[in-house]
């Protein structure tokens, strides 16, 4: 079944670089796409000899969700995959989505211990929302260009994948997924995306947008990784030096001085940076600069300093 070759060929490809003894966490979440990969990963661990387990995070958010979970890893199991459960509490900054992709990430990684590696079921229909969503937000190229195959631990083999093909893995062995009522629910913008917009882009366009998308991202990462290349070289930088840059490039050296700092690089956008640039080419006297992530800059003659936001008392 091509699904299915494709598929493994991805999971072999996004493990070149991991020895077969480094500890290798599928998380499932008991959806078709992460059930495929489990049986593409237990393919490749039978096969090849990797250490290979999943893990089920279970955010207690839906009541049937210990049941749900429970089932996952019961077929899991089936397919020669150990599997294990991990409940974890849902809470912190960012709206429930945020909390609780923190909260699965955690896990996992903690399954995983700081050697190992884990692998996340998205596919290219997950790519091509991300990227639009991206698009809508304004928030730039390193936005548009999505997510990575290979990103440190966490590893994305379904990437070429569509949706429909991860449904068919799960036909081909005898696999029943479970539908998150959360992706069906419009509060979500990403759902909305997902059956209003890609399928009205599809039916203007002619189709192919989904795959038109995800080739945008590979092209935009190559580029958006070769500014960041050229900007971490940007060592020390003063006004006059940051001022000198290319617009693309002093961005860049703006948002890493940030992050550095302290800034939270989940939260701070394009318009943090613009604001950022402001002080270094349009310096009038304004105040602090407030980022995400309780950090401050201003500038001090021909430095911009960083520092804790203040709290008022």
């Amino acid at each position: 079944m091509a699904a299915e070759a494709d598929g493994r060929r991805g999971v072999r490809g996004v493990l070149a670089d991991v020895a077969l003894d480094v500890p290798v966490i599928v998380g499932l979440s008991g959806g078709a796409d992460s059930l495929a990969l489990a049986a593409c990963a237990a393919f490749v661990a039978g096969r090849d000899g990797r250490e290979v387990r999943a893990v089920v995070v279970d955010h207690r958010l839906q009541e049937d969700s210990a049941t749900v979970a429970a089932r996952a890893a019961e077929q899991v199991a089936g397919l020669g995959l150990p599997a294990s459960v991990v409940a974890v509490e849902v809470g912190g900054p960012g709206g429930p989505e945020a909390a609780a992709r923190s909260a699965r990430r955690e896990a996992l990684l903690g399954a995983a211990g700081p050697d190992g590696v884990v692998l996340l079921g998205h596919t290219r229909d997950d790519q091509a929302e991300t990227v639009l969503l991206g698009l809508g937000r304004g928030s730039g190229p390193r936005s548009l260009a999505g997510m990575r195959r290979v990103d440190g631990p966490w590893r994305r083999p379904f990437l070429g994948l569509r949706r429909a093909d991860t449904e068919a893995v799960c036909r081909a062995q005898s696999l029943t997924w479970w539908e998150d009522p959360h992706n069906s629910d419009p509060a979500y913008r990403r759902v909305r995306v997902r059956r209003e917009a890609l399928p009205l882009l599809d039916d203007v366009l002619a189709g192919g947008v989904v795959d038109a998308l995800a080739r945008t991202a590979d092209q935009l990462r190559d580029d958006a990784d070769l500014l960041d290349e050229l900007a971490a070289e940007v060592v020390d930088p003063d006004v006059p030096t940051l001022a000198a840059l290319p617009p693309a490039l002093r961005s860049r050296a703006l948002r890493r001085l940030a992050l550095e700092a302290g800034a939270d690089a989940s939260a701070t956008g394009a318009g943090h940076v613009a604001a950022l640039a402001r002080l270094v080419t349009a310096y009038d006297g304004q105040e602090r600069i407030e980022l995400p992530g309780g950090v401050s800059c201003s500038r001090r003659g021909t430095s911009l300093l960083f520092a804790p936001t203040p709290v008022a008392g």
